[in-house]
């Protein structure tokens, strides 16, 4: 009996720590989902005060649709401009990571822009990736890619 009992102990052990890592994943992957999608209805309000100051890092860089690699500072001055406006504007997450204090989104997204974005009056589908990382116990938007796939 007790021989049987020093294996099974082991077992149960990691049993519990695989059930508990999995769980805490879960609760990030929930919240991570949460905060992507507050992300894109600030973008789709043009809610500027929100990007600038709760989501977007202020280190953010980006690989725009135009494929040019920039910095959050040229992202905030398109959406100064308008140039980031959308009558629409969905996400469909297809895998969230988490590691550590890094969390990668990555998916689908579908826009119509209006005013003075590129492509007014279309449907916009691309590829996207948004690269989350938790600094202070705050989770920062602090890089995204986005290419488009097809234009209709």
């Amino acid at each position: 009996m007790k021989r049987n009992y020093f294996f099974k102990a082991p077992i149960l052990a990691l049993a519990c720590f695989i059930h508990q890592y999995s769980s805490a994943q879960a609760v990030d992957e929930s919240f991570i989902r949460k905060l992507d999608n507050e992300e894109r209805l600030a973008v789709l309000r043009n809610d500027s005060v929100a990007l600038f100051t709760k989501y977007w890092s202020p280190d953010m860089i980006v690989n725009t649709p135009a494929n040019i690699a920039g910095t959050v500072e040229g992202t905030k001055k398109h959406v100064r401009d308008g140039k980031l406006d959308y009558a629409v504007f969905d996400r469909d997450i297809e895998k969230i990571s988490i590691l550590d204090n890094v969390a990668i989104v990555m998916g689908l997204e579908t826009l119509k822009p209006q005013g003075k974005s590129d492509n007014v009056g279309k449907t916009v589908k691309r590829r996207f990736t948004n690269i989350w990382m938790k600094q202070k116990g705050v989770w920062r938007l602090v890089a995204r890619q986005a290419t488009i796939i097809a234009v209709l």
